[in-house]
Parts: C-alpha cells; structure tokens; sequence
C-alpha cells in the first residue's frame, strides 16, 4: 500500500482557550479530587504534542500495527443507484485495526499512557468499537483494563463484548438510568476518581472536560490528513462535500477539522433521527436539544426545559448519546458545519443499498452518512465529489439488522441455538 505522507505533525487546525473553550462551549467542570490529575494531563498532552519524537512514534505503531493508512475507495455503483449525476467516495476507516476509526485515539492515548507512567486504563463504550481498540491497545501496551457499558449496549453489542473478553478486559454493565452509554462514562468517572494515581481514562470521543475533545480530536485528526492527500491524488482537486455521522464527534471531527478552512468543501454531520424527531424517540441535539452542563463540559445535550437529561434513541448504539462535541457545537454555531438527521428506518434502506451495491457492510453509525446522502442526492450538483467517513464495519451489528430487515433464516438460527443450549 502507498503511504501518504503522515510522517510531519499535525497543526491543531481548532484550538480552545486557556480555560478548555471553543467560543461559548467545552470547559472543565470536574470533582477538585480529579483537578490534579487534571492538570497533569494537561501538561504531559502538551509536552507530547511539541515532541517531534512522540508523533514518530505514533505514526509508526498506526502504520506498522494499525495499517494505516486507509484508503479511499470509489463507490461507482452505489452512485449508479442515485442517478450516477455526481461522485461518491467513502474513506476507509472500517480497514483500521479493530474495524472503525476508533483505533486512532486509543493508541495515541496508550503511548500518552506509557509516558506517563501509568498502569491500568479505564474507558466507557457504547457500540463496543472503543471498548474492543482500548482492550486491545491494553493487551498489546501490557495494561490493566477495565470497560464501562451500559447493559442496554450490552445485550445489542455482545460479539463486541466477547471481543473485550478475551483480549482481558473486565466489561462492567451498567444498569444504572437508562443503561446506555451516558451512564457508562457516569461508572467510569466515578471509577477514575478513586483509582487516578495509577489509572487513565480513555475517553473515547471528543466529549468531556478539557483537554479530552482536544486531545481525541489531535489524534483523529490524522483521517482528514489522509483523506486530503488521497482525494488530491485521485481527483486533483478537493472534494465538494464531506458527509460523517455524528455521536459524540470524534470521527467527524477526525474527517472534518483538516478540512476546516477550505471554504468551498461544505462539512455535514448527521446525527441519528431514531423514529422520527417528532416522536421525540432519537438523538438528534441540533434538532432537539438545548444548550447545558453536564459530564464535565458545556454543549448541546439533549434534555428537557427544567435541564433533566432524557432519554435517547437510535438503532445505532454509538450515536445512541446525551450531548456532542464542544468543538462541533461552536462550528454549529459558526455555520461551518451543516447538520442533518437520518432515521433508524432510513439507515437500515441505506445498510442493504451499500452490501448490495458495493459488498461492503457498514456499521449502523457510518450508515447515518450513507442515507443523508440518499436523502440529500437530489440537491447535489451535476459532477460534485462527495466524500463519507465510513468510520466502522457492521459486523458487530448482525444482530441488529438482521432484526430490522426481518431475516427470517437468522431468526431460526437463533431459536435453533436457544434450544440446543
């Protein structure tokens, strides 16, 4: 495979104020316990950012462990079936070690781990994806490994479970509030602050108290990198849009930062519409959620007049989360970004569209992207280049769609099981 050229250190494309800001968002509201480790995360992040030694390493155990970089695959067939009047390219994160984008993250945080001197790592997961890189970044770095779940996500995402298992993870389900990954990062909070001395908490997107959304938003910032020098390659020029599902917002940050300041490249992030946001059954938070406080940091959370965080929905256990970036909440505001919605129902059309088109099988996340597309296609121009962040593969997901479409083959299997066991 060619290798782009990863070697040079990112610039911080957004960076936040002295205080963990961008614009009116982000923050750092933690216990005074945790304001140490705080500030000495915070310090060794910076060193680490300035040391050119650092980035070598990480480019290396992503390109010799990872398999970095991934690449940029043409979808002809899947454009054929929207009328073929415009391009369709998605970047390959679902090739990255462990199958989503996930990986880019947890390894930087790993060596940040090594540096500083720490034994065991922590982590919440709500598809499993970030659960499974972080147990695997643990097994391969030789730490200790604990994972917060919701038991919700637990029953949906079990070969993910499995997975964390047996790379040596203990998996914690959490049964507390609604069982679902707000709840995971509560446990894991909680646990951090009575372990902190020799414990780190990978949070796994860019969510949270500063320095975590600058910091996981660094790492996945190498996505974007890649996918500007492979569309230039391939196309000569930039692409016209750039489409990326939204949960917390680390792969659309990932795919979208690097891409900031190019005016003409128009960034959409599609949040997970559940049945509809009328039903108000999703966990779409530009479209019905308000600005508060919570879990450590200011943004958009999708909670009801009085602030009291409610319940969220989405087939898509990853996007199946209470507030969003402060980083996309400020470019929300500042108009650079354009978000949008698909639902459940919609995702699931865009699921078989994509496995029957071009053999490849997304997870339910990334399909939010492909059925904006679908819905979109219409209104985007005669010969423009679109670009989606296909940020994991479906497999985790079998049982999920399976279910949806009705398979009624799968449904026999597992009654076959039941009764065997």
């Amino acid at each position: 495979m060619e290798r782009y050229n990863i070697m040079s250190m990112p610039t911080q494309i957004i960076s936040p104020d002295i205080s963990g800001y961008y614009g009116d968002y982000g923050g750092m509201f933690i216990p005074e316990i945790l304001r140490t480790t705080f500030e000495k995360l915070i310090s060794s992040f910076k060193e680490a950012k300035a040391d050119p030694e650092f980035w070598q390493s990480y480019v290396n155990v992503m390109q010799n462990y990872s398999c970095r970089p991934t690449p940029v695959t043409p979808l002809e067939n899947f454009a054929k079936s929207l009328d073929g009047r415009f391009q369709v390219f998605c970047k390959r994160e679902d090739l990255n070690h462990t199958g989503a984008h996930k990986a880019n993250n947890v390894m930087g945080q790993g060596l940040l781990v090594q540096r500083m001197g720490k034994q065991r790592v922590i982590a919440e997961t709500g598809a499993g994806q970030h659960g499974v890189a972080t147990a695997t970044m643990a097994a391969k770095m030789g730490f200790e490994c604990t994972i917060y779940m919701g038991s919700v996500d637990v029953e949906r995402q079990r070969p993910n479970v499995f997975w964390m298992e047996q790379l040596g993870a203990e998996v914690i389900s959490v049964t507390e509030g609604t069982a679902t990954l707000k709840d995971a990062i509560n446990a894991a909070m909680r646990d951090w602050s009575e372990s902190m001395e020799t414990t780190h908490y990978v949070l796994g997107t860019t969510c949270g108290p500063h320095p975590f959304p600058e910091m996981v938003s660094w790492f996945q910032s190498i996505i974007g990198h890649e996918s500007r020098e492979q569309m230039l390659k391939l196309n000569s020029k930039l692409p016209d849009r750039i489409y990326a599902c939204v949960g917390g917002g680390s792969n659309a940050s990932g795919i979208f930062l690097p891409f900031l300041e190019d005016q003409s490249v128009e960034l959409v992030g599609v949040e997970a519409g559940g049945h509809g946001i009328d039903s108000g059954k999703h966990a779409a938070r530009f479209s019905g959620g308000t600005v508060g406080i919570a879990q450590g940091y200011k943004t958009y959370f999708f909670q009801d007049d009085e602030g009291q965080m409610q319940h969220t929905h989405s087939i898509a256990a990853g996007l199946d989360y209470i507030g969003v970036s402060p980083i996309l909440s400020h470019l929300h505001d500042k108009k650079r970004i354009r978000f949008t919605y698909s639902t459940d129902e919609e995702v699931i059309s865009a699921t078989k569209l994509l496995i029957r088109t071009e053999g490849i099988i997304p997870a339910l996340e990334s399909a939010h992207a492909f059925a904006s597309v679908i819905e979109e296609a219409r209104d985007i121009p005669d010969g423009a280049q679109v670009l989606i962040n296909l940020s994991g593969r479906g497999d985790k997901d079998i049982f999920n769609i399976a279910e949806a479409i009705g398979d009624h083959k799968w449904q026999e299997f597992l009654e076959k099981k039941a009764r065997k066991s």
